[in-house]
């Protein structure tokens, strides 16, 4: 089983290809072909290929499927014996991802 380490919108994410992921949003048109070359570790099920701090010539190629928000987070700050409440209500918004393949230096180690 093949899975990178990939870093998008200041996290880090396990991702393998066949499979949807959400992400910060990214500024890319829906169905638009990316490739996120910021990849930390990959993996080809048998070796592991730890970057210092990028893996070299590793892409990990993705389609954006959507653009969405996650789920509402509600924010309540009271203080006590003021008579002070604060209520208040984010949700993110998200680009869900689908991976399509993994390649390091050209060599496609694994494709959905």
């Amino acid at each position: 089983m093949a899975y990178a380490i990939i870093e998008t919108g200041g996290k880090q994410l396990k991702v393998e290809p066949g499979r949807f992921y959400d992400v910060e949003l990214l500024h890319e048109e829906e169905d638009a072909a990316i490739s996120i070359d910021q990849v930390l570790l990959v993996s080809d099920g048998s070796t592991v290929t730890v970057g210092r701090p990028l893996v070299e010539g590793a892409v990990v190629e993705a389609t954006v499927m959507q653009h969405r928000r996650d789920k509402k987070i509600i924010v309540y700050k009271m203080q006590p014996k003021k008579k002070t409440r604060k209520k208040q209500g984010h949700r993110q918004e998200l680009t869900r991802l689908m991976i399509n393949s993994i390649s390091v230096g050209g060599k496609a180690l694994a494709t959905a």
